[in-house]
Protein backbone atom coordinates (compact mmCIF):
# COMPACT_ATOMS: atom_id res chain seq x y z
CA UNK A 1 0.00 0.00 0.00
CA UNK A 2 2.87 1.94 1.05
CA UNK A 3 4.23 2.10 -2.73
CA UNK A 4 1.32 2.44 -4.44
CA UNK A 5 1.19 5.87 -2.08
CA UNK A 6 4.51 6.85 -3.10
CA UNK A 7 4.36 6.15 -7.32
CA UNK A 8 0.98 7.92 -7.39
CA UNK A 9 3.00 11.23 -5.47
CA UNK A 10 5.95 10.86 -7.99
CA UNK A 11 3.55 11.04 -11.09
CA UNK A 12 2.21 14.09 -9.53
CA UNK A 13 5.27 16.27 -9.39
CA UNK A 14 5.58 18.05 -12.32
CA UNK A 15 8.78 19.93 -13.86
CA UNK A 16 8.01 22.84 -15.53
CA UNK A 17 11.80 24.03 -16.50
CA UNK A 18 11.79 21.99 -19.98
CA UNK A 19 8.34 22.51 -21.22
CA UNK A 20 9.52 26.08 -20.63
CA UNK A 21 12.43 26.10 -22.43
CA UNK A 22 10.76 24.30 -25.38
CA UNK A 23 8.27 27.35 -25.69
CA UNK A 24 11.52 29.65 -25.26
CA UNK A 25 13.06 27.73 -28.43
CA UNK A 26 9.36 27.66 -29.93
CA UNK A 27 9.01 31.36 -29.77
CA UNK A 28 12.74 32.08 -30.89
CA UNK A 29 12.47 30.04 -34.31
CA UNK A 30 8.39 31.96 -34.98
CA UNK A 31 10.15 35.22 -34.13
CA UNK A 32 13.19 33.99 -36.68
CA UNK A 33 10.21 32.94 -39.52
CA UNK A 34 8.67 36.47 -38.89
CA UNK A 35 11.94 38.22 -39.38
CA UNK A 36 12.23 36.26 -42.69
CA UNK A 37 8.55 37.10 -43.55
CA UNK A 38 7.83 40.50 -42.67
CA UNK A 39 10.20 42.58 -44.76
CA UNK A 40 9.02 41.12 -47.62
CA UNK A 41 5.02 42.52 -46.44
CA UNK A 42 6.12 45.58 -46.04
CA UNK A 43 8.24 45.94 -49.46
CA UNK A 44 6.36 44.09 -51.75
CA UNK A 45 2.84 42.26 -51.21
CA UNK A 46 1.99 39.30 -53.60
CA UNK A 47 -1.32 39.76 -52.96
CA UNK A 48 -1.72 43.40 -53.76
CA UNK A 49 -4.62 43.88 -56.00
CA UNK A 50 -2.64 45.95 -57.99
CA UNK A 51 -0.43 43.03 -59.31
CA UNK A 52 -3.07 41.68 -61.73
CA UNK A 53 -5.48 43.42 -63.87
CA UNK A 54 -9.47 42.73 -64.80
CA UNK A 55 -8.45 40.01 -66.94
CA UNK A 56 -6.09 38.15 -64.83
CA UNK A 57 -2.98 39.05 -65.95
CA UNK A 58 0.03 40.64 -64.54
CA UNK A 59 0.15 44.24 -64.06
CA UNK A 60 4.04 45.91 -64.43
CA UNK A 61 3.34 46.04 -60.76
CA UNK A 62 2.77 42.13 -60.20
CA UNK A 63 5.16 41.50 -62.19
CA UNK A 64 8.04 43.59 -60.36
CA UNK A 65 6.98 41.39 -57.35
CA UNK A 66 7.67 38.01 -59.29
CA UNK A 67 10.78 39.74 -60.13
CA UNK A 68 11.49 40.63 -55.99
CA UNK A 69 10.99 36.97 -54.88
CA UNK A 70 13.12 35.65 -57.35
CA UNK A 71 15.64 38.27 -56.26
CA UNK A 72 15.57 36.80 -52.58
CA UNK A 73 15.89 32.87 -53.91
CA UNK A 74 12.22 31.97 -54.38
CA UNK A 75 11.37 29.20 -56.18
CA UNK A 76 9.21 29.03 -59.28
CA UNK A 77 6.65 27.41 -57.58
CA UNK A 78 6.82 30.06 -54.62
CA UNK A 79 6.45 32.68 -56.84
CA UNK A 80 3.25 30.68 -58.54
CA UNK A 81 1.18 30.04 -54.96
CA UNK A 82 2.04 33.43 -53.67
CA UNK A 83 0.73 35.42 -57.09
CA UNK A 84 -1.98 33.21 -57.57
CA UNK A 85 -0.81 32.36 -61.16
CA UNK A 86 0.08 28.94 -62.61
CA UNK A 87 3.43 27.32 -62.81
CA UNK A 88 3.98 28.13 -66.62
CA UNK A 89 3.18 31.86 -66.12
CA UNK A 90 5.77 31.65 -63.21
CA UNK A 91 8.19 30.16 -65.17
CA UNK A 92 7.54 32.35 -68.28
CA UNK A 93 8.37 35.23 -65.40
CA UNK A 94 11.27 33.29 -64.31
CA UNK A 95 12.55 33.33 -67.41
CA UNK A 96 12.58 36.85 -68.43
CA UNK A 97 13.87 37.69 -64.94
CA UNK A 98 17.19 36.04 -65.76
CA UNK A 99 17.05 37.40 -69.28
CA UNK A 100 16.41 40.77 -67.15
CA UNK A 101 19.73 40.51 -65.57
CA UNK A 102 18.84 38.37 -62.48
CA UNK A 103 19.19 40.13 -59.51
CA UNK A 104 21.42 42.57 -61.11
CA UNK A 105 18.75 44.48 -62.98
CA UNK A 106 17.59 47.39 -62.86
CA UNK A 107 14.47 47.62 -60.01
CA UNK A 108 11.20 49.25 -60.81
CA UNK A 109 10.56 51.49 -58.32
CA UNK A 110 6.73 49.72 -56.15
CA UNK A 111 4.33 52.72 -54.77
Amino acid sequence: MQAAKQVSHDATRFDPKPVLELIDTIQAELDRLRGLVQPMVGEFDPADPRNKSCDGKLTPHGVECCYRMFDEGKSRYSVARAMKISFAAATHRFQSWAKAGGDRRPRIRLG
